[in-house]
């Protein structure tokens, strides 16, 4: 009942950490991964192995929503002849990858849409291809900005009719953190404030992480997405440098506020989210934590909180849950449950 293949649609730093998380998961399968040059298909399992030790440093992981190339050129590395994907045995090149996936739908019970978040309706754009295409199934994002979810709640009884379960923001933050903040709001009959905070160290730097930077980047004073997807790289590591490569971000439009308000835990304005990101060292250069103060039946009021372990890398606090998240959609979409869900309605499977 729990065995699952998958999908995954951008082979970029999510992308490659997810097929490589998958491999310590006995109920999942990967059986498809694309970026916007080509794509690989085995309906009895890729080599996750050979697939990522033949295109390592040599990253492609954008995906055009039309198939074909991707507006942003930003967290691509390419170097040689073959660029991304198509560097494996496995792969074949593709001028439409994202059809490719939806016509091998019927072998493919979930999608990952690991895919950057340059377009506000990026996303949804994608999920309307797997609409249009026929699939069934489950579509799981891990995307960042609050403005998206209203966009896929238009979209909802598109997704019932086609038999789609889509889970969004299911990654740390928003994901794990926000259905932390959910459960620790049990204890209150009334939430006054959710204060999320992170801290991440990326222990590859910004090469390896371009995308991931360029989204948080979005988020400091004076940018927005359109203008961060706009920066070169150079210009980017001039900002990092202008802060010695620890950024701290505040007050930003992640997901998590939305989320937390359609699930009825609180209102979206009074989540905060926050944190640090230090682009050169391996350390967090913060812990990781969730603070939801209430008030009780009784009239007390407290805070509860919750805290991630330091030594928990990203790629773990992201990949795990996005995968705990599709193991729980799968559940729901085999019992016929469609349409779309936020992580504050789910526990994840494990």
């Amino acid at each position: 009942m729990n065995e699952t293949t998958f999908a995954v649609l951008g082979t970029g730093g999510i992308g490659r950490r997810a097929l490589e998380v998958s491999t310590h998961k006995g109920w999942l399968t990967p059986v498809a991964a694309c970026d916007r040059r080509g794509v690989a298909v085995d309906d009895d399992g890729l080599d996750v192995e050979e697939l990522l030790e033949s295109t390592e440093g040599n990253i492609d992981n954008e995906v055009a929503a039309d198939g074909g190339t991707a507006t942003a050129s930003a967290g691509v590395k390419q170097h040689g002849e073959g660029k991304g994907v198509v560097a494996s045995e496995q792969a074949r090149p593709s001028a439409d990858p994202i059809c490719e996936i939806i016509d091998h739908g019927d072998e493919i019970d979930a999608v990952l849409l690991a895919l950057p978040n340059y377009e506000h309706d990026f996303i949804p754009r994608t999920a309307d291809r797997f609409v249009e295409g026929g699939y069934s199934g489950v579509l799981v994002d891990v995307l960042k900005r609050s403005r998206v979810i209203g966009m896929l709640d238009e979209r909802a009884t598109a997704f019932e009719d086609a038999a789609i379960t889509f889970v969004c923001g299911a990654g740390a933050t928003p994901g794990l953190l926000t259905g932390a903040a959910a459960l620790a709001a049990q204890s209150f009959v009334e939430i006054e404030e959710v204060e999320i905070w992170w801290g991440v160290g990326l222990k590859s730097g910004y090469e390896d992480n371009r995308g991931t930077v360029r989204e948080d980047i979005a988020h400091l004073p004076g940018y927005d997405i359109e203008t961060a997807r706009e920066l070169s790289d150079e210009e980017i590591e001039a900002i990092i440098d202008e802060h010695d490569g620890v950024i701290e971000f505040e007050d930003m439009e992640h997901a998590d506020d939305v989320l937390l308000e359609r699930a009825g835990v609180c209102d979206a304005e009074d989540v905060t989210v926050g944190g640090v990101l230090d682009v050169r060292s391996d350390e967090k250069p913060t812990t990781t934590t969730v603070r939801v103060t209430g008030r009780t039946f009784d009239g007390g009021t407290a805070t509860n909180t919750f805290r991630l372990g330091d030594e928990t890398s990203m790629e773990a606090n992201v990949n795990g849950p996005a995968l705990g998240y599709l193991k729980a959609a799968v559940r729901r979409n085999r019992a016929g449950e469609y349409g779309v869900f936020g992580p504050a309605e789910l526990m994840p499977g494990f």
